[in-house]
């Protein structure tokens, strides 16, 4: 069995390929080179015709949409349990917090790193970044509170596909004023899951150079 990850350094495809990582499962990556492009290219509008990164082929199957990706990983592997099994509690507690993290966070995020995407008017991208990074505080707050009164992960005890979304948006908040190292149990989870060895090999797969929070 082999998958298709199509990336670019640091973009969203880094949730699934931790995931892939943390399997160990053959794959290979295939850059869509943002800086030329690529992701507008027809070839690659063919598989995700919203031109965003990143891009899954597993066989017949194309996948977009990060979070989807790594529910479906980690159904295709369940051995692996990096996410538990349908129809428990704990599930639905993976469906809560990873639809937060992609529908909330991550939307924030992107308003933060793309204002244009707000107004053509460039005068407004300041305030627009101000009043996004604003609430981006305040969502990680409600992160910080549920790693505090929980963890070490995101589903208490058991490491996770949640926990490689997370790891890759507290990545994303390092230039914050206030970025997620900051918090206390945040900071915690993010030194915790750094230093798993996936992690580390996706993050240098990937060009990425340290700090990585």
């Amino acid at each position: 069995m082999g998958y298709k990850l199509f990336y670019y350094p640091g973009n969203a495809n880094l949730a699934p390929h931790f995931v892939l990582e943390e399997l160990g499962v053959p794959y290979e990556l295939s850059l869509v080179d943002r800086t030329r492009n690529q992701q507008k290219d027809p070839d690659y509008l063919r598989l995700n015709p919203n031109g965003r990164i990143p891009t899954l082929v597993d066989g017949e199957q194309v996948l977009y949409e990060a979070a989807a990706i790594c529910l479906h990983l980690a159904d295709r592997h369940p051995q692996a349990g990096l996410a538990p099994d349908p129809g428990t509690r704990e599930r639905g507690e993976l469906y809560k917090w990873l639809m937060y993290f992609t529908n909330t966070v991550q939307a924030e995020a992107m308003i933060y790193f793309y204002p244009e995407t707000r107004s053509a008017d460039e005068s407004h991208w300041p305030a627009i970044k101000r009043r996004a990074e604003e609430r981006l505080g305040g969502w990680f707050d409600n992160v910080e509170a549920h790693l505090a009164a929980g963890g070490p992960y995101v589903l208490g005890a058991s490491y996770g596909i949640a926990d490689c979304f997370l790891f890759m948006l507290g990545r994303w908040g390092r230039g914050l004023q206030r970025p997620p190292r900051a918090l206390p149990a945040f900071g915690r989870f993010l030194n915790l899951v750094g230093e798993r060895p996936a992690i580390r090999r996706a993050l240098e797969q990937e060009g990425l150079t340290q700090p990585y929070f």
